[in-house]
């Protein structure tokens, strides 16, 4: 049954976010502790500087001062992209933000943070049945809206039970304030009354890789922009879809939103999805085999090359411990380059008992992920620790913990630390008193969000293979639950209106 609503008096909106990333092809497990060592708020205690997945509950925040709201805030909670999450933790984080949603009751409207890639044991659309539970709580006149990160699983069964859907339009994903706004401003217009969203979703049955740094994906995503707000068209959302999660519905798709326009949102999505597939395999660059990486980065002595390690990314939920490029590195005998990060929370440990300067025969990465490459053994120079330590993503904080610079072979660094993420900011150099721009070559362990920080130190770019459980080709996953055709697994491919 429907709650009664408050619009008459003040209105009242509740807000939470749970949100991780999930590699189902990972061996790292996921369970509450994973959430809780990375971000967790409580009710009520989310810290003022933004979080990826949780930027409508700050924003609401911040809203709800100046427009007179009033906002109950649930818990959030973030993991490290990894493995499957474990049935229990899933089901006791879920029910934590449900039973603040039932005591927060009568209610005009359910802001959610979301990743959308999120899968539990007995759960492959967990985004899906936390909001079947949401909206059998509030009813069908309370407004839901939910914002997710591009790489989800847009489901047909997520989309249907929202009132509004909103992705990031940016990888690097620089943009989850900007697309919070707008996921705010579409809720409270449409609890006033002044807009009645209608969702058109297509699936183009393909999966593809869209950084929106480099063309054709920049122009593509600038001219989306400028049609939003026209002709009735409330907000359009490219999924670009996960293809680390075995899932039935992993793959893109297009999401638009009307103001009561279903024919014209319909088109407009069929048209865009249309033009994923025809550039298909075209929207980025193809990583290339590593030693062909290193041939290009080391031919010139002139500026910054950076070789991105997307296959190793502790972003798609990889071990971020693979050592096959520091082994190549080595048997090249270069100098003057960097690798970061390498996660290896013993050797962290061992640095910090030494400190800077110390001389030490040790066993880097190599640890974590079964049929790997085998772990470094070197004699090596600590030349920097920090403890504590984060980087930013955007204007988040990525907490990073203890860390350390080593040098091996007089003359590569490595940067290692004790959590497990990406690389994102300057600041995996700087904490440790080093400056990623006295290199000539940095080795960087992320697919694309190194972009915002490292990006225009380079004078190139290069994608190579490295190995890990994020391989490019999706053909290199042995899917079992994906829905058939897609692209490139198949041909014969023909895509869908599904909404």
């Amino acid at each position: 049954p429907a709650m009664p609503s408050t619009k008459g008096s003040t209105m009242r909106l509740f807000a939470a976010s749970l949100a991780t990333e999930t590699n189902t092809f990972s061996p790292i497990p996921t369970s509450r502790s994973s959430f809780e060592e990375f971000f967790y708020a409580p009710a009520g205690q989310h810290p003022e500087d933004p979080k990826l997945c949780s930027a409508p509950l700050l924003v609401a925040r911040r809203r709800a001062v100046r427009e007179g709201f009033t906002l109950i805030e649930g818990s959030s909670f973030w993991a490290e992209p990894s493995g499957t999450v474990d049935r229990a933790s899933y089901e006791s984080m879920r029910d934590e933000i449900l039973d603040q949603l039932k005591q927060s009751l009568p209610i005009d409207g359910v802001l959610m943070g979301f990743h959308g890639a999120f899968v539990a044991d007995g759960y492959d659309d967990a985004e899906g049945d936390m909001l079947e539970r949401i909206r059998a709580l509030v009813g069908r006149n309370c407004v839901v809206g939910c914002e997710y990160d591009p790489h989800c699983h847009l489901t047909e069964k997520r989309v249907s039970l929202a009132d509004l859907s909103v992705l990031f339009k940016e990888y690097p994903h620089i943009d989850f304030m900007e697309r919070g706004e707008e996921l705010v401003t579409l809720v409270l217009r449409t609890i006033k009354g002044e807009i009645n969203p209608v969702a058109s979703l297509y699936d183009p049955r393909l999966i593809d890789f869209y950084p929106t740094t480099t063309e054709p994906m920049r122009g593509f995503v600038d001219h989306l922009k400028t049609l939003e707000s026209r002709d009735g068209i409330l907000s359009i959302s490219i999924a670009h879809g996960f293809a680390h999660g075995d899932v039935l519905d992993m793959g893109s798709r297009v999401l638009v939103y009307t103001d009561q326009r279903k024919t014209d949102g319909d088109r407009l999505a069929r048209e865009i999805g249309d033009r994923l597939w025809e550039n298909r395999g075209t929207w980025s660059p193809r990583p290339v085999a590593l030693p062909a990486a290193l041939d290009e980065a080391l031919s010139s002595d002139d500026d910054l090359v950076i070789i991105a390690e997307p296959t190793d990314n502790a972003g798609g939920g990889a071990t971020s411990d693979n050592t096959l490029s520091l082994h190549a590195l080595r048997e090249r005998q270069a100098r003057n380059v960097a690798v970061a990060p390498i996660w290896d929370p013993v050797a962290v440990s061992f640095c910090h008992k030494v400190g800077p300067g110390a001389r030490l025969t040790m066993r880097l990465g190599g640890n974590a992920a079964p049929g790997g490459p085998s772990p470094v053994d070197a004699h090596l120079e600590v030349i920097g620790v920090a403890e504590d330590t984060w980087q930013y993503f955007g204007d988040a904080l990525v907490p990073v913990g203890d860390a350390a610079a080593v040098r091996i072979d007089n003359g590569i660094d490595v940067i290692l630390i004790a959590n497990r993420t990406q690389a994102f900011g300057l600041e995996l150099f700087t904490h440790l008193g080093l400056s990623p721009t006295a290199y000539r070559l940095l080795v960087l362990k992320s697919a694309q969000h190194f972009v915002g920080a490292f990006g225009p130190l380079a004078r190139r770019i290069i994608r190579a293979e490295t190995g890990g459980c994020c391989p490019t080709d999706p053909r290199n996953h042995a899917y079992t639950n994906v829905a058939r055709p897609l692209w490139p697994l198949d041909d014969n491919v023909e895509g869908r209106h599904l909404i």
